[in-house]
């Protein structure tokens, strides 16, 4: 084995000093064909030298605790890889020949082992030897043209195939098993930030995943060619939409029910003159200019405080755009009016052209809808909003998008 081995190794370093760009494309690709199947056919050998040494204890005997921890001094691989080297060592020997043959033959990856082993192991419990196999033959033809995880998912119907007599009982079986993991790991944890930020970690049953999918996939994609938003800000985006839209319903417990809820604190003249902070009742601390985005849709309470900050009076709610004033809204807009955007009235905020602290009046020649996005879009950029000659709103680009600045309208909500 030495002896073929070191010429195999000369013969790899040989191919090392010939240069591919000599060679024609035809070439090229059957070269990389024979060096897959080499590479497969040497993991073989080395699954076959890992169980062998695994099973004579050489790695105890040299004073490791485990053959892992062996093969990460010796071979200086991580010990995950080397934990899996050894597991998979393990279950191809203990795996129909024909797997193995597979292997050694270079017909499939080391990956693709990994994924047959254990689905003939499944079968071999269930069905007995003669269905594993079966299962042998359909699981290696089937690797010949799927990849490891579509191999995974085509297994869990191995038993249609192998053993149609057990299948349907198996698969209830199976998928009664794997409701009962999906109730037992469910959880969201939620850690607060030094920031105020929040990260959110967690496993979704079945039932809730899909529910989450429904809601947000629609609200994920790019609003236009001017999203630069990364697909996980669009999830973080359309998450905290579907938070607001739920806000709104009124359907929620007694803690919550509308943007009323979530309380800022801020000094009047500091609000006008976008200067200072707002505080949450968190006791975190906002922007000056994050308070008056929050503001453009959200209930006011003018207070009147005490030296030691108690409020001493506080006023009737104002300024929100509600009530008859939203439903217009809602019926000249018809949902967001940012150009190109397709969000609907219930995703979307009532926006001040001319903010309320800078004197704005609330009144639908000064209010516009949008969406969350553009709503901090339209806060943050350089965009100007106005309504035209005809009454319905336009946008005009910065600049540095639009020399010209060329109004730009929405009309995916037109009607006609």
């Amino acid at each position: 084995m030495i002896d073929a081995l070191e010429q195999a190794e000369a013969a790899v370093a040989a191919c090392l000093d010939t240069p591919a760009w000599a060679s024609s494309e035809h070439d090229l690709v059957a070269a990389l064909d024979a060096v897959h199947r080499v590479e497969q056919r040497l993991a073989a050998v080395k699954l076959t030298l890992v169980r062998e040494l695994d099973g004579r204890g050489t790695a105890t005997a040299q004073g490791a605790s485990s053959t892992a921890v062996w093969l990460r001094d010796r071979l200086r691989l991580g010990v995950g890889v080397a934990r899996r080297l050894v597991e998979l060592a393990a279950a191809l020997d203990a795996a129909p020949p024909g797997v193995r043959d597979a292997l050694a033959s270079g017909v499939v990856d080391v990956e693709q082992v990994r994924v047959i082993a254990a689905t003939v192991e499944t079968v071999q419990s269930t069905a007995g030897t003669a269905a594993a196999d079966k299962a042998v033959g359909v699981l290696v033809d089937w690797a010949t043209q799927f990849d490891a995880a579509l191999l995974r998912r085509l297994g869990t119907r191995i038993l249609d195939h192998v053993a149609p007599g057990v299948a349907d009982a198996a698969a209830e079986a199976a998928l009664r098993a794997q409701e009962s993991r999906a109730t037992r790991d469910r959880h969201v944890t939620i850690s607060e930030q030094t920031d105020g930020r929040l990260r959110l970690t967690g496993i979704l049953d079945t039932e809730a995943a899909a529910a989450l999918r429904a809601a947000i996939d629609p609200l994920c994609a790019p609003t236009g060619p001017d999203d630069v938003r990364t697909p996980g800000q669009r999830r973080h985006d359309a998450l905290a939409d579907v938070c607001r839209l739920a806000l709104r319903t009124g359907e929620l417990p007694e803690n919550g029910g509308d943007l009323a809820q979530v309380v800022v604190t801020t000094d009047y003249d500091e609000l006008t003159g976008q200067l200072g902070t707002g505080a949450l009742d968190t006791g975190l601390h906002l922007s000056a200019e994050a308070v008056r985005r929050l503001a453009c849709d959200a209930a006011i309470l003018p207070a009147v405080l005490g030296g030691a900050g108690q409020p001493l009076d506080v006023g009737r709610q104002r300024r929100l755009i509600s009530g008859p004033l939203r439903r217009a809204l809602v019926l000249r807009d018809r949902g967001c009016a940012f150009p190109g955007c397709d969000r609907p009235p219930r995703w979307c905020d009532g926006h001040h052209i001319r903010h309320w602290a800078d004197d704005g009046p609330t009144c639908l020649a000064n209010a516009v809808l949008l969406c969350g996005h553009h709503h901090r879009h339209v806060h943050h950029g350089d965009w100007v909003v106005q309504l035209g000659g005809d009454g319905q709103p336009e946008f005009i680009p910065p600049a540095w998008l639009d020399p010209e600045q060329i109004p730009r309208r929405n009309h995916y909500h037109r009607r006609n």
